[in-house]
C-alpha cells in the first residue's frame, strides 16, 4: 500500500537521479558520430589548434532564416560542428547565428565583412522563385579577422573553420616558393591553386641564378611545367637545397600535345636525367587510359553543325589512388597528356609511394603522335594496368628527412591566361594542394580538405551490360521491395482473420 511517506521519498529519489545525471552529462558530455566520414568528429589537427589558442576566437555565422531544407542543413550541421570546435577548445570558441534579413544595418554589417548575398532556387506554391540568402561567418582573434564568404553545401566544413583559425593563430607564415624563369606558368595562371595556398603560405616565386642559392626559410620548392632547357648548375643547386632537408615538388610534362594541329611531341629540359639520378624515371611517353575525358568535335548532320563530346584517352582521369595522406578523399583528377613514371627503390635510405595509377584497361604511346580523334579504340590498344602517374619519395640521410614529390604531367593544376584560361576541377587542385601541404605542414590539416566532400563516380571498368543492370536495379528494386512486404502482410493478416473465424468461443 503506497503512503504518502512513499511517494514523498520516490520522488525525491527521481529528482535525486535526474540531477546527478544532468552533473555527470555536463562533465563528461559525448557524442556518437555514425557519418560515413565522421563528418562531426573533430580530428587530431583541429584539436591541436583549439589547444595552441592563445585567446578567444569568435565566429559571427551570418545565416538567412527560411531556407529550403537542402540548405537549411548547412546551418543545423555548422552550428553541431560549432558545437564540437567549443567543448574541445575549453570555450575559446564563442559563436553567434545572426539573421542579416533582420534589419538593414545587420545585412550592412554582414556586407561589409565581405560576405555577399547569393541567389537560390525556392519552390513555392508550384512555382520556382529566386530568394537572396546569407551563408557565411567571420572568425576573430584580436584584432585579427577572417571570413569565409560563403560556406557551400557539402563542402569541407571542418578545413574551412581549422584553417582560418589557425590563419588568426599564426605568428607567421610558412614560406613556399614557385620556380620561375625556365617557361613555367605564372602565378596569375594558377588562380585556383594560389587562393587555396595563400590560405596557409606565403608564397612567392624564385629563380635559379648562377650566384645565389634557395634561401633556408623557404620550406619547399614548387616547380610545376618548366618548359626551358636549365642549366646544370642550377641542379646543383637544389641537390644543395635538398641535402638541407628542402623539400620540392615537380610537376614535369615530359611529352606535349596540341590538338590545334593533332601533334605531340617529347618535350626535354634536363629534369627527366636529373630525376634519373635519383631513381625516378619520367618516362617520354603518352599515357592512354579507356577511362578518360572528352574532348568537343564539330560535326555535321544534315544542315546542322553540332559539337559532340567524344572520348579522347590521351586525357586520363584517374580514378585510383593509394591509401596516402596526399591522396585522401581524392576521386577523380584529369591528367591531360600525362607520362607513366618507374621509381627504383634500391636505396635502403628511399621510401617510394606510387600516388596515382591508371586504370586497368591502360597503355602508352611513344611520341611522336598524331591524334586521331575519332579513332574507335580497342581492348588491344590497352595492354597495360595500374601506371603510377605521381610518385611521393621520403628520405633520411644523416639525421636530415627530406621529402618530394613528382607527377608524370605538369597542366592539370594550370588554369592558364587569357581566352585558354580554364575553371578545373576541385579534386585536381586538392591534389596538388594536398602535395604542397604534405610537404610543408606538419600539422595534418591536409586531411581535412577533401573530409565531407565527395561524388560517387560509376567504376569506369564496369561493363556497359552491367551499368544498365545496376541502373534498372536501383529503380525497380524498391518498388519490388515495397510490393513485396505488401503481399507478405496481406497473406499474414489473411491468415490471421482465417484464425480467428475459426476459433469457436464457449
Amino acid at each position: 500500500m503506497l503512503t504518502k511517506k512513499k511517494v514523498i521519498t520516490g520522488i525525491l529519489l527521481i529528482l535525486g537521479i535526474l540531477i546527478l545525471i544532468n552533473f555527470f552529462a555536463n562533465r563528461f558530455f559525448f557524442r556518437l558520430d555514425f557519418t560515413e566520414d565522421e563528418q562531426f568528429t573533430l580530428s587530431d589537427a583541429t584539436e591541436n589548434i583549439l589547444e595552441s589558442l592563445d585567446g578567444p576566437v569568435t565566429i559571427t555565422a551570418y545565416f538567412s532564416e527560411d531556407l529550403p531544407p537542402d540548405v537549411a542543413r548547412v546551418k543545423k550541421d555548422l552550428k553541431d560542428l560549432l558545437v564540437e570546435y567549443d567543448n574541445a577548445s575549453g570555450g575559446k570558441v564563442v559563436y553567434q547565428f545572426i539573421n542579416p534579413g533582420e534589419d538593414q544595418e545587420t545585412e550592412m554589417e554582414a556586407q561589409q565583412s565581405g560576405i555577399q548575398p547569393i541567389m537560390i532556387n525556392v519552390r513555392e506554391k508550384d512555382q520556382m522563385k529566386q530568394q537572396r540568402a546569407y551563408l557565411g561567418a567571420v572568425l576573430q582573434l584580436g584584432d585579427k579577422k577572417e571570413t569565409i564568404p560563403f560556406i557551400q553545401p557539402g563542402s569541407a566544413m571542418e578545413y574551412d573553420l581549422s584553417t582560418n583559425i589557425k590563419k588568426l593563430s599564426l605568428k607567421e607564415k610558412i614560406k613556399i616558393a614557385l620556380l620561375q624563369g625556365n617557361g613555367e606558368p605564372s602565378l596569375s595562371e594558377l588562380p585556383q591553386l594560389y587562393q587555396q595556398l595563400s590560405i596557409m603560405y606565403d608564397v612567392s616565386t624564385v629563380q635559379l641564378p648562377d650566384s645565389a642559392e634557395i634561401g633556408n626559410d623557404i620550406k619547399t620548392v614548387i616547380v610545376i611545367a618548366p618548359a626551358d632547357t636549365i642549366k646544370p648548375e642550377h641542379f646543383a643547386k637544389l641537390d644543395n637545397y635538398i641535402s638541407k632537408g628542402g623539400r620540392i615538388l615537380i610537376a614535369l610534362n615530359r611529352v606535349a600535345g596540341d590538338l590545334s594541329n593533332a601533334t605531340g611531341s617529347l618535350v626535354n629540359t634536363g629534369f627527366e636525367n636529373w630525376l634519373n639520378k635519383k631513381g625516378i624515371d619520367v618516362q617520354g611517353e603518352f599515357v592512354i587510359d579507356a577511362n578518360s575525358s572528352s574532348v568537343m568535335v564539330r560535326q555535321q548532320s544534315g544542315m546542322f553543325i553540332m559539337n559532340t563530346p567524344v572520348k579522347f584517352p590521351y586525357l586520363p582521369v584517374i580514378t585510383k589512388f593509394a591509401d596516402h595522406p596526399i591522396t585522401k578523399g581524392i576521386e577523380a583528377v584529369v591528367f591531360p597528356f600525362v607520362s607513366p613514371i618507374k621509381a627504383s627503390n634500391n636505396d635502403s635510405s628511399l621510401t617510394v609511394t606510387n600516388l596515382a595509377m591508371t586504370s586497368d584497361k591502360t597503355g602508352f604511346e611513344r611520341p611522336p603522335v598524331y591524334f586521331d580523334v575519332m579513332k574507335q579504340w580497342t581492348v588491344n590498344d590497352f595492354p597495360a594496368s595500374s601506371l603510377p602517374v605521381a610518385v611521393a619519395i621520403e628520405s633520411n640521410t644523416k639525421g636530415i628527412a627530406s621529402k618530394m614529390v613528382v607527377f608524370g604531367d605538369g597542366d592539370f593544376a594550370v588554369n592558364g591566361s587569357g581566352q585558354n584560361a580554364q575553371r578545373l576541377q576541385e579534386d585536381n587542385i586538392s591534389l596538388m594542394s594536398n602535395a604542397i601541404d604534405w610537404l610543408s605542414d606538419d600539422t595534418g590539416l591536409i586531411s581535412l580538405r577533401t573530409k565531407g566532400v565527395s561524388s560517387r563516380p560509376i567504376d569506369p571498368d564496369l561493363e556497359d551490360g552491367t551499368k544498365t543492370f545496376l541502373k534498372y536495379l536501383n529503380f525497380l528494386l524498391p518498388i519490388f521491395l515495397i510490393i513485396g512486404f505488401g503481399v507478405v502482410r496481406y497473406q499474414f493478416r489473411r491468415r490471421l482473420r482465417n484464425k480467428w473465424i475459426s476459433e469457436e468461443y464457449v
